[in-house]
Parts: C-alpha cells; structure tokens; sequence
C-alpha cells in the first residue's frame, strides 16, 4: 500500500484527461463517513487537503470512544484438546492422538474473541494513517492506539476491503459504523498515489474505472446529506426492467441491462430525476458541426426514462433526467424537453476549492428543484426547433 507524498499533488492536474484539483474531496463524498456524520463534516470538508490527518483525528477518537465501552467481541471455531467436553467431540482427532490416555479429549468450540475481522481492519489502518499524516500528534496518537490493540489481543493480519464488505453491524455494535468508516476511508487514501500527477496521464482500465466509480459514489453521497431525506428518497445503483412483453427463449441472456447511477425521488411533488454520472468530457466533436453531446449518453438516457413509461411507479411517466460531468474547458448548464421528459446536462468545475466545488453541487440541487413548467426564467421551447 503506496502512502501518498502529497495531498496537494493533484493540484490543477489531471486525472486521465479530466483536470481535478483535489480528488481527496471526491473520496470523501464518496465516504461511509461523510454519510454517517453528514453535518458534522464540515471540518473535514473544509480542509480536504489535510485530510489524512483529519480521518486520523476521527478514527482516533472513535476507537478511543470503543476503547472506553470496551472492543467489540465477536465467536471465531476453536479446535483444541481440552480435560471437559465443550461444544462438539472431534473423535477423529482424540483417537488419532491418544488423548483419553491423558485424560484429554479434541473438541470443537465457538469462542468469544476481540481478534475479529473488523477489530483487525481498524488496527492495520491506524497504523497505515500514522504512516500517511503529518502531524506528529496525530500519529502518536494512532500508532498508540494500534500497539493498545495488539496487547488487548487484536492481530495484525489486516483483512481486504473486499473481506470486510462482507461484515455487517448488529443492533449491539452499531457504534462500530463510524470507526470503520474511517477505516475505510484511510485505505482508500493510498489509492490516488498511484495516478497523482500534474500532467495527462494514460489511465489503466482498472484506475478508469475507479475513478469512475468514484465520482459516481461522490455524487452520490453529496445528495444523501445534502438532501432531506424527508422530502426526497435517495437510492445510487438502481436496475431497471425493459418493458417486453413477449422475446425468444434466451433473450434475457443477452438483452443489456439497464442500471441508473442515482435516482432522487421528491415525495412532496411526485417528481423523479435520473442522474448519469460520467467522467469524461460532455461534449465531443462532431462530423458536421462543432461540439456535440455524445449521443451515445442522450440515448442510454432517453431509454431510462422512456422504457419506465405506463408502469405501475407513479414517477416514472413525467421522470426527468440529468447527465452529468466534470467541466472541461468550459462549463455547460443546458436543458431540453423531449417527448415530455426534460433532460438537463451539466458539469462541475472540479479545478475549484472545495468550498466552490461544494457550491457547485449545491448549483446543481438548485437547478433541479423547479418544476418542469419552471425551468429556466428564459424557457423557450420553440428555440429548440
């Protein structure tokens, strides 16, 4: 795991061909914990650039909160020769060893351990955070923290973040979220060491499709706090279902799926809007003409909305949508109606500082909210031809 040199190293470069001047912001949209402490973010969001520094301080505090109610314990299969029968008799082993002659018997038992996967993932990122922050207090204080778990006896064997998408929390150990969280983000920290740089830079599909993702996720996160989830519903990764009515018997095989990167539901006005995350440029070059949006977009778009149409979701039929994408070169906020579905595209500015990136979003949630009879106070809808 690369531990980054410099949180500012991105600044006014580019990620592929996408110039980004703080992709720490992005990762912490995209965070469990800007979801879980929602309005209490503002410090970090404020200061992106320290970042590192900042989970260390959070994830800190958090384990030293558990540390205080005590880790949380989880059962772990034991098997061992014991002198009393405890869980199952391994009969097997006990013969096979000779343990009745000694007065012992194999047994196979669940046991309560602090040695679990979680605790063990906290442990591994808060020595991984006092390798990455800068402060000298935050560090002592992580790596004090980590040698406190080892002797409680937390291993050092540090899972995947694939291994832990498989914990879940229980009633009695949600205090838990925001420790991981950090967790969490602390890992994900080391990945943009990896494409940071001032120049261009040729991506790797695998980092093409991470940083994808990751604005996706951003987005995506921004709403979910941003939003209240009163008024609106907020769901990212949605599948949805093409409205046949008849096929040969492996269509379903091969028909592509159709899946929606964030949808926002405002309950109050029985609205839907579909949003499209792309990270790339949202204009191309044309064969006839100058700039054009890519088509391939405005169609994957027109089938979300037109293929929910008659369906048993009141907000599908009046369902407007939203491609949107990093600014290029210029910044682009238009909109158009199409057979009674407004489509608007829009880009985000993401050489800005985090408190103008964070306007931007908001720009976009406030575009958004008017109705489709309210769009623009300059609406022409014969200027569309």
């Amino acid at each position: 795991m690369t531990a980054p040199e410099d949180c500012t190293a991105l600044q006014y470069g580019y990620v592929g061909a996408i110039p980004i001047r703080n992709i720490w912001l992005l990762m912490l949209y995209a965070s469990d914990l800007f979801r879980i402490r929602g309005a209490n973010s503002a410090r970090i969001e404020d200061m992106p650039d320290q970042l590192p520094d900042l989970v260390g301080e959070i994830l800190a505090h958090a384990v030293e909160k558990r540390h205080r109610r005590r880790l949380s314990y989880g059962h772990r299969t034991r098997t061992a020769p014991l002198n009393r029968v405890r869980g199952k008799i391994d009969v097997l082993a006990t013969e096979r060893h000779q343990l009745l002659a000694r007065g012992l018997i194999a047994c196979k038992f669940e046991e309560l351990t602090v040695d679990t996967i979680r605790n063990r993932f906290v442990r591994a990122a808060l020595e991984l955070v006092a390798r990455v922050a800068r402060r000298s207090d935050v560090i002592q204080r992580c790596r004090r923290l980590a040698n406190d778990m080892k002797m409680m006896g937390v291993s050092g064997t540090a899972p995947t973040l694939r291994e832990m998408s498989t914990d879940r929390f229980g009633r009695h150990d949600v205090e838990d979220q925001e420790m991981v969280a950090a967790a969490k983000l602390v890992f994900e920290m080391a990945i943009p060491a990896e494409i940071a740089g001032s120049h261009k830079m040729p991506l790797s599909e695998r980092d093409e499709y991470w940083v994808r993702k990751l604005f996706e996720r951003a987005v995506g996160g921004f709403f979910q706090v941003v939003l209240s989830p009163t008024d609106w519903h907020v769901s990212t990764g949605g599948a949805l279902e093409w409205p046949t009515t008849g096929g040969t018997i492996g269509i379903g095989r091969i028909l592509p799926g159709m899946r929606t990167d964030i949808v926002l539901d405002d309950r109050a006005a029985k609205r839907r809007i579909v949003i499209d995350t792309k990270f790339n440029a949202i204009v191309t070059k044309g064969w006839y003409r100058g700039d054009s949006l890519r088509s391939g977009y405005l169609y994957q778009m027109y089938a979300y909305l037109r293929s929910q149409e008659d369906s048993d979701d009141e907000y599908a039929d009046d369902a407007e949508g939203l491609l949107l994408h990093p600014s290029v070169g210029s910044h682009l906020d238009e909109a158009v109606i199409i057979q009674g579905h407004l489509i608007r595209f829009m880009t985000v500015d993401l050489t800005a500082s985090a408190s103008e990136v964070r306007s931007e979003l908001l720009r976009v949630t406030e575009r958004i909210m008017p109705p489709l009879s309210a769009v623009d106070s300059n609406w022409a809808p014969s200027e569309l031809g």
